[in-house]
């Protein structure tokens, strides 16, 4: 028996070593088949991308810092990494800073001296009427900001910057990069003029209003409705401080805002027919002999002194509808897939919403690599923000079909009607700064709303007595509105926008196979 025992360690050993061999020989080859798909991965993927993400303004760099903060490997493309100079994006509404807060961004609009806006003041006709915003049940603080868009945008990079899991690079992207129908990256130009190519699962357009990439994964036509023409008022004092001035004058509306603590925003709305060139000095003029004597007296010597010092720049004032064109492996999002006319400063709000609307969507994911089954679950997106984006968009436009430039005397008694009812306080001011402001998100109460604008105008039309003018006078109203709001709701979907429960992917669980 002693004999045998060594000999009976050696077989056992021998076994062993045997068996732990070929356990490792298929382990290795195993691995080397892993390390092939894992080592493709990261050369096509730059380090192993998630999503790549196309733009870094505000709704690429929230998405990039929202999916980071998840657990995702998020590659994001910018054309230009440094501060940028606009004129417009620079007021936040209440919705969107509580946005910001449901994001963790909250702190975005700290220390780059942005200043609160607690309401409007609408100026017309020598009247005026004050509007508060209610945000008394919200227990944080989600007053409206103004600030200078640039600064706002490096605090939004740079959070998202933070994250480990968030690569930002400075590139100018040119085009998708497809493989039999299905986007699997793009390609780009980086900084020093190179070509390469980044890969992933899912790549989410939001280059802006002037994408490149645009027409590969929409239909939408972008109509340009008019131009702001933006002046900067410096160490300018507004009448009603944190409040935001709206001039409703001829041909069409002035905004005031504060930007900082020592600067105030002025922009002009300009017909799109009749813009006057800055290079000959007919703006100039046209803001001094047009503009400025609608101009309120405390603010008028610091309106002509911006248009004295010069630098007068403009933009165009865009819209385009929301038009989903599902294509496997991509996603457009932001500017670059919906716009309204920014007068009501809804843009930043929508994207950002939008946001969170996506996050929710593919949080419950853990593998995005079946093209197939992930645009079709992500035809919920479309749906599920429509309550939000509706609601802005038609606001928007409504309102600037009803105080921009127009020849439709009705229009204007509309408008008329609309500045009467917000001049008498109570609940109708409070919804219009509610619906404004982006706390309100029902597409279903702005038409109603409106509709108590034009009940009141055909009111004053009609009583005490109605005649045969009134009577007239009243149906050209009615269809001047019907003229406004239909074409709005058809625009945006009247289905998706009223009834998108209706839809199947109102209630689309994550696919299993995306979810393991």
């Amino acid at each position: 028996m002693e004999e045998t025992y060594p000999l009976g360690v050696i077989t056992a050993s021998i076994l062993a070593f045997l068996f732990l061999v070929g356990i490792h020989g298929r382990w290795g080859k195993g691995r080397k088949a892993a390390g092939k798909r894992g080592s493709g991965a990261v050369a096509a993927g730059l380090g192993g991308a998630d999503v790549i993400v196309v733009g870094a303004g505000v709704t690429g760099s929230a998405l990039a810092y929202a999916l980071g903060k998840d657990g995702r490997r998020v590659h994001v493309i910018e054309r230009d990494l440094a501060e940028p100079d606009r004129i417009v994006g620079e007021v936040l509404q209440p919705g969107g800073c509580l946005n910001l807060f449901e994001l963790g961004l909250e702190d975005c609009v700290d220390e780059i001296d942005a200043q609160r806006v607690l309401g409007y003041v609408l100026y017309k006709n020598g009247r005026r009427a004050k509007l508060s915003i209610c945000l008394e049940k919200y227990h944080v603080d989600v007053a409206a900001r103004g600030f200078h868009h640039g600064r706002f945008i490096q605090r939004l990079r740079e959070k998202a910057a933070s994250l480990s899991s968030v690569q930002l690079k400075q590139g100018t992207v040119t085009s998708l990069i497809k493989e039999d129908g299905i986007v699997k990256g793009v390609v780009y130009k980086t900084k020093s003029g190179e070509e390469s190519k980044a890969f992933a699962p899912l790549t989410i357009v939001c280059d802006g209003c002037f994408s490149n990439l645009r027409h590969t994964l929409c239909s939408s036509e972008v109509d340009v409705l008019s131009y702001f023409v933006g002046l900067l008022l410096e160490n300018c004092q507004l009448p009603f401080p944190n409040h935001g001035h709206i001039i409703l004058a001829d041909p069409s509306v002035v905004l005031f805002y504060s930007i900082s603590s020592t600067e105030t925003r002025c922009l002009v709305d300009v017909p799109v027919q009749k813009v006057p060139s800055v290079a000959n000095g007919e703006m100039e003029n046209y803001l001094k002999t047009i503009v400025a004597p609608q101009v309120p007296t405390e603010l008028h010597d610091a309106f002509v002194a911006a248009i004295d010092k010069g630098n007068i720049r403009t933009m165009p004032c865009k819209s385009m509808p929301a038009d989903a064109h599902l294509t496997p492996g991509v996603l457009l999002m932001g500017d670059a897939f919906n716009m309204r006319h920014p007068i009501t400063g809804g843009g930043m709000t929508v994207g950002l919403s939008d946001v969170i609307v996506l996050r929710n969507l593919l949080r419950p994911l853990h593998d995005l690599h079946d093209a197939a089954a992930l645009c079709k679950y992500l035809e919920s997106f479309y749906i599920l923000r429509k309550p939000v984006a509706s609601t802005m968009n038609m606001l928007a436009d409504a309102f600037y079909k009803l105080f921009g430039a127009s020849p439709d005397e009705a229009r204007k008694e509309i408008g008329q009607a609309y500045f009467d009812c917000l001049s008498l306080g109570g609940g109708f001011s409070s919804d219009s700064t509610a619906l404004i402001g982006g706390l309100n998100a029902s597409p279903l109460h702005l038409v109603i709303h409106f509709l108590v604008a034009v009940t009141y105008g055909v009111g004053h039309l009609l009583l005490p007595i109605p005649s045969v003018r009134g009577l007239h006078r009243s149906a050209r109203l009615i269809y001047a509105a019907a003229g406004i709001v239909l074409p709005l709701m058809k625009a945006e979907g009247v289905r998706q926008t009223f009834f998108p429960a209706t839809f199947p992917a109102y209630y689309r669980a994550p696919p299993a196979q995306l979810k393991q």
